[in-house]
């Protein structure tokens, strides 16, 4: 699914009204009319509905619905803020319709002393400002704003909760924007839904499908994309009836170090349930046991050193390598990254302390192979690429950084950002909170080793790793819950979990 700019979205709507063709107005009725499905589903009649609307379309958006409800079984009082000397043509005419069949009550606010009572069992719909919006709001609209944000109604906004900059938010006032229990976009999700300091403002979202022109939005460029299941899975490789365990590759995993050889067992399995063909974990020596014992499916190559990692084995046996769960970060484990990033040339996994190794020395960023892929948390990302205020300014250094080094950099979390080379940016939207869990990483740098080590290409790698390990984490969180979701469990739902994306 696409992310288009609030500017790409006026002209995508621009398009389907020249095109389809439709008015304005009637694709605001449209509009109008799927949000009235959607609160009569989720709020069946008789209920007390209040509606603030703007001067724009997002106003004229509001009272269309205003009218269906009122038509509906519901009790409907219409608050339209007195913000502007100008008010578009479509809200024009949908409020001189209310007057005219006076079946609701309508009421002009132009200060906060006009402001109603809002009960809990309320329905607040915030119609006041949509995606448009250019600078943060002021004046009583932001006293109006406030006072929703204290009431304890449920507050559904329409397209994107006012006050709400559809991008980027760096200088908003946080203060002033609408804090919603829903939010219904209109055909795409807003780039701001997808970061985590919006979420109290945007509560749950849901994409509304008001029809817009198929054309303009499959020929407009966008570099921002959610993913699907129906997506990720028209990137498999399918498997052939001759194929055999040379076919699927032999990845290099080293990790683990005295204390921490859990985090190698965790990526060694993890990789094994992904489809590689041979996998080699490169452990220190008194760790030889515990892997031999915990995944027999492995083979093992041992360090010299009993406890952190020191060397490599040779590599020319290996389609791709990982690097970083658990060796932790004493100096002859820097020795050997340097020594193994003059030497690797295969797609490189590097995560956990590798990274905090590479941060640390930043003139090893340009031995970095091309191919390679990051998969820092926040905390890592800051030490690698640099810290920043916000997520919006966050993803631009992650686009800028994909970029300049020629690689794949994933930032972990909800809604997993992995940017690309080229500048693409994909968002997964599989994963729970139960997943923020110790070994969680591990498992995730399994996954892409095995699928680098099968042939896909890096951001392929990442795209389906990433999307696999959430979608893993959901199925195991409907039986586990997730307060008790471990990482292990994680690695225990990826056979459902590949056969619910095979299917």
């Amino acid at each position: 699914m696409k992310i288009f700019t609030a500017k790409q979205v006026a002209e995508i709507d621009a398009y389907t009204i020249i095109n389809e063709p439709i008015s304005s107005i009637d694709l605001m009725e449209r509009a109008a009319g799927e949000i009235y499905k959607w609160i009569t589903d989720r709020f069946p009649a008789p209920q007390n509905c209040k509606i603030f609307v703007g001067p724009g379309n997002n106003g004229g958006d509001g009272l269309a619905l205003a009218r269906m409800l009122a038509g509906g079984n519901y009790s409907v009082e219409v608050f339209v803020l007195q913000i502007s000397d100008k008010i578009s043509a479509d809200a024009e005419a949908n409020l001189e319709c209310i007057r005219i069949l006076n079946t609701l009550d309508l009421y002009e606010m132009t200060s906060i002393d006009s402001m109603p009572w809002l009960f809990k069992d309320d329905i607040v719909i915030d119609a006041i400002f949509g995606s448009g919006l250019s600078r943060p709001i002021e004046g009583f609209a932001l006293d109006v704003v406030n006072a929703i944000n204290a009431s304890d109604a449920n507050v559904v906004a329409i397209d994107i909760p006012s006050g709400l900059m559809a991008e980027d938010n760096s200088k908003n006032n946080l203060r002033g924007i609408v804090r919603a229990d829903f939010t219904l976009s209109f055909q795409f999700p807003k780039l701001a839904f997808l970061f985590p300091e919006n979420e109290i403002y945007v509560g749950e979202w849901e994409i509304i499908s008001i029809g817009l022109h198929p054309d303009i939005i499959s020929s407009k460029t966008t570099a921002y994309k959610v993913l699907s299941k129906e997506f990720v899975k028209s990137l498999l490789m399918p498997r052939k009836k001759f194929d055999h365990k040379g076919t699927y590759g032999h990845g290099l995993l080293i990790s683990g170090s005295y204390g921490k050889m859990g985090a190698a067992i965790l990526a060694s399995r993890a990789s094994l349930r992904s489809g590689i063909g041979l996998l080699t974990s490169h452990i220190p020596r008194l760790g030889y046991q515990i892997m031999q014992t915990a995944v027999p499916e492995a083979m093992v190559s041992i360090d010299r050193s009993d406890i952190i990692f020191t060397e490599y084995p040779e590599l020319s046996q290996f389609k791709a390598v990982a690097i970083g769960p658990g060796i932790d970060k004493k100096q002859n484990s820097f020795r050997a990254i340097v020594n193994l990033l003059k030497e690797v040339k295969v797609p490189l996994v590097i995560d956990a302390d590798a990274i905090n190794i590479i941060s640390e020395h930043p003139e090893l960023k340009k031995e970095l192979p091309m191919g390679s892929i990051f998969t820092p948390h926040v905390r890592e990302f800051e030490r690698l690429v640099g810290k920043s205020g916000d997520s919006y300014t966050r993803n631009c250094m992650q686009r800028e950084f994909a970029k300049a080094h020629g690689l794949t950099l994933m930032l972990k979390g909800a809604y997993t950002a992995i940017c690309c080379p080229e500048g693409s940016c994909y968002f997964n939207p599989t994963g729970n909170p139960g997943m923020a869990t110790a070994g969680s990483g591990d498992v995730l740098t399994g996954i892409i080793l095995s699928l680098l080590s099968q042939g896909y290409s890096s951001h392929i790698a990442a795209i389906i790793g990433a999307y696999l390990h959430g979608l893993a984490g959901d199925l195991a969180s409907v039986d586990v819950g997730v307060e008790a979701l471990t990482a292990s469990d994680i690695i225990d739902y990826l056979p459902k979990a590949w056969l619910y994306l095979k299917k």
